[in-house]
């Protein structure tokens, strides 16, 4: 073997043990970089975790109440959770579990504060909820108001006759099917649902009125005619109490209360059940139903904002 051949091998020797222990030297200090990374994501979970103020989420259509109750439940039992803030993101929805949902606002308040954050929208059912809580906080750009009762069907009897469909139905009760979509409504049956809904609309001020009544700056009924508001306008009326985000609402809930430790917010989940056929079928078949009920169905009243 020549000489220039042994300086050969042992250059290229050299050059990989360099570029081998560089490799070590990269490694280790990528992983270091890796655990203080996961150190402080750790903490900050952990001061998430143990956060006094808790954070219900509220989003898109309010069309059942159980598990936002659940949800206002397991905050209210947890001794170390002294504050809760409803973040609603939501147009509204369905009367009744909208207004479940705002009489289990209204008594946990009276022991344990709760407050809410609008985001880009709470209008409608999304606004009677946060009217519940002791104090509202929405952006300038939050779309909220909306106080009104919605109603909607369709009358296709003229479709049904072009595709020569004749529906059927037999009744008793003249009422009964109210909403029919193979015939125009009467004046009787126009006027009967009026009312319905004048009723549930005084029942929506009323709401308001219980809690924000020292707070408006107008008359409820000018206020509640179905027209939505940005943030300044709403706050201008009394409508919501304050201008700001939800960090900026927990910052400063956390200075109210004096809540020792360092600002987190806490955010509530539903438990996770374990994995069951038969109920994955059933919420599969409640889902199907509820879509053909929507289909088939007239819709009932709403507090729903209708953009």
């Amino acid at each position: 073997m020549s000489r220039e051949r042994s300086k050969g091998i042992v250059g290229i020797f050299i050059l990989v043990t360099v570029l081998f222990f560089i490799f070590i030297l990269f490694a280790f200090f990528t992983v270091s970089k890796l655990k203080d990374t996961d150190s402080m994501g750790s903490k900050l979970l952990d001061s998430q975790k143990n956060s006094p103020i808790a954070v219900i989420t509220i989003e898109d259509e309010i069309r059942d109440s159980r598990k936002i109750v659940e949800l206002l439940l397991a905050a209210e039992e947890e001794s170390d959770i002294k504050a809760i803030i409803l973040r609603i993101d939501s147009p509204g929805g369905a009367v009744a579990p909208t207004q479940e949902i705002y009489e289990e606002v209204r008594r946990i308040d009276k022991d344990k504060p709760i407050y809410a954050s609008f985001g880009s929208v709470a209008a409608s059912g999304g606004y009677y909820i946060g009217a519940a809580t002791r104090r509202i906080y929405a952006n300038s750009g939050t779309l909220t108001g909306s106080i009104g009762v919605i109603m909607q069907m369709a009358d296709l009897s003229e479709l049904f006759k072009f595709a020569k469909y004749k529906p059927e139905t037999i009744k008793a009760g003249r009422y009964k099917d109210l909403g029919n979509p193979g015939r125009a409504m009467t004046d009787e049956e126009r006027a009967f649902l009026s009312d319905l809904l004048a009723g549930t609309h005084k029942q929506f001020k009323d709401d308001i009125m219980a809690v924000r009544k020292d707070r408006l700056t107008k008359d409820i009924n000018e206020l509640a005619q179905g027209q939505i508001f940005h943030g300044y306008e709403a706050k201008e009326f009394g409508l919501v109490d304050e201008i700001g985000g939800l960090w900026q609402a927990g910052r400063a809930i956390h200075k109210e209360l004096k809540l020792k430790g360092k600002f987190a917010l806490r955010y509530m989940k539903p438990q996770r059940k374990k994995f069951s056929l038969s109920e994955l079928m059933q919420e599969g078949e409640d889902t199907l139903s509820t879509i053909k009920q929507k289909v088939a169905s007239p819709s009932g009243p709403a507090f729903l904002y209708k953009p």
